[in-house]
Parts: C-alpha cells; structure tokens; sequence
C-alpha cells in the first residue's frame, strides 16, 4: 500500500530516504563540528598534540574528520542492526553509545597538555552528542 501525499509524491518510500538523508547530514555535521573546534584551537595557538607510547603526535584535520566520520558511520550501522532486532531501537542505540562515549573520553587524557586534552575532550563530546542525539531522530521506531 502506498501513501500518496496531496503533492503526488509517495510518502512510503520517502520516509527511508529522507531518514537515510538527516542521519548523513548528522555524520557531516558531528565531523563539522569536531573540525571546527580543531580551527579554533589551532588558531588560539593550542598544539593539538598526543603521546603515543613515548611518541608525540600532532592531530591534524585529516585525522580529526575520518576519525569522526568512521564513528558516525559505525554509530549508523549500530543503530540500523538494532532497529531491526530489538523492541526500542533508540533507547537501546543511545544507552550503548552513552557508554561508549564515556569510555572514548579516556582517549584525550593522552594529550600532551592542558590545552590539547580540553580541545580532544571538547571534540569527542561534540561528535558523540551530535551522534546520540541526531542519529536516532525524532521518531525512530
């Protein structure tokens, strides 16, 4: 059965498309953010710096925007495998990511400095928010 809306168009279908469309639009946005917060800092002057093991490396854009952009894809296909196996997909989706962004939060303490740990700290946050709260949508069945 289709749904065919006063505009000609089929409602039916549109809905996975459009849902399709607003969680890539949350993905881009939560790595937007992240790289923003990357301009400020680096033009504030903050070097956006960790220690790998005795190492010291530079976070760049580059790192910053796959990194955010490969979460929020692992966020989407962890939503989409429970919207088809559990009752209430998006209570489930935001308890799980919840937990895993509190243990992401560990990963910017291996900044080299004050600065540097606020700034990954403020990064993850915003990508992990923007994911838990913009993924799952307003009405996620």
């Amino acid at each position: 059965m289709t749904n065919i809306a006063s505009t000609g168009r089929n409602t039916t279908t549109d809905r996975p498309a459009a849902r399709r469309a607003g969680r890539a639009v949350t993905v881009a946005a939560g790595a937007a953010g992240s790289l923003l917060l990357w301009t400020v800092d680096h033009w504030g002057g903050i070097a956006l710096t960790v220690d790998r093991g005795g190492t010291v490396q530079q976070v760049g854009p580059v790192a910053v925007a796959i990194t955010a952009i490969l979460a929020g894809l692992a966020a989407w296909a962890l939503l989409a495998i429970l919207e088809r196996t559990v009752r209430r997909p998006a209570r489930t989706f935001r308890i799980i990511a919840s937990i895993v962004l509190l243990i992401s939060l560990v990963g910017p303490l291996a900044g080299t400095g004050t600065g540097s740990r606020l700034a990954l700290l403020g990064m993850h946050l915003t990508v992990g928010l923007a994911l838990i709260i913009g993924l799952p949508g307003r009405r996620c069945r």
